[in-house]
């Protein structure tokens, strides 16, 4: 389904970020992978290598807007272009209820969302727009659901789906196409060391319509299909992957 496309993956050290990856790999993509930590990029890198695909690492910041752009810029200098752009990065939520959080740790995940998304997609969707044509991804999603304790977390997802919809209107003109991958938690990311994880687990699988709830692997093959030329009618919307447990 990628065969011949460039993807960078933000936050491709990560447990979703480099499912993701191996997948696009092995859809036939390039995969250009940006995180924070060397020892866990060039890990996923030698997996995808070892399938025989085709990876790069970078050490990226995702709040450093200098950072990102150059990254970008040697992505497209080295390959000539850039297809797919996918922001799977950690925002840093604290999650407490809102009457007792600090300011600081309210904010914290809205600040790291809209600046990583935005610096993100800006460097993309200058090399995007010259070819008219590109795919934009971001994971989460918004709407109405929501539950206590949360912090700014679902606040910042809800500010995610504004700043995608913003990005949908400005670049559709050029062809390029911004979707959101929403699920209703993808157990196999949760730590083992994690407080309550088993309640988060036991209510997630209960949420779900289905008689399972989505892995690591779905989300991978769900974005390789939405970023792929078969969804090019797909644009400005969530695709929403939960098993039901998130109902439109």
């Amino acid at each position: 389904m990628l065969d011949g496309k460039v993807a960078a993956i933000y936050g491709a050290g990560g447990s979703i970020g480099g499912a993701v990856a191996r997948v696009f790999a092995r859809e036939g993509a390039r995969i250009f992978l940006a995180g924070r930590t060397e020892m866990t990029l060039d890990k996923i890198a030698e997996d995808i290598r070892s399938d025989g695909g085709k990876a790069d690492t970078a050490v990226v910041d995702a709040l450093d807007e200098q950072a990102v752009d150059e990254f970008v810029d040697a992505v497209v200098e080295e390959t000539g272009r850039i297809d797919i752009s996918f922001n799977l990065i950690g925002i840093g939520d604290v999650q407490e209820p809102l009457s007792g959080i600090s300011s600081e740790d309210f904010t914290q995940p809205i600040t790291t969302a809209m600046r990583t998304q935005f610096l993100t997609t800006r460097a993309a969707a200058r090399h995007m727009i010259k070819h008219e044509s590109g795919v934009i991804l971001t994971f989460g999603g918004g709407g109405p659901q929501t539950q206590p304790g949360l912090g700014g977390f679902k606040v910042a997802l809800d500010a995610i789906e504004g700043l995608r919809r913003q990005w949908a209107v400005e670049l559709g003109e050029h062809s390029i196409r911004v979707v959101t991958l929403k699920t209703g938690g993808v157990l196999e990311s949760i730590p083992g060391d994690v407080d309550y994880r088993d309640e988060i687990i036991a209510a997630t699988e209960e949420a779900a319509l289905l008689n399972r709830t989505e892995t690591l692997t779905d989300v991978g093959n769900v974005a390789a299909f939405v970023a792929s030329d078969r969804a090019r009618t797909i644009t400005a919307t969530e695709v929403n992957i939960s098993c039901g447990a998130i109902m439109e």
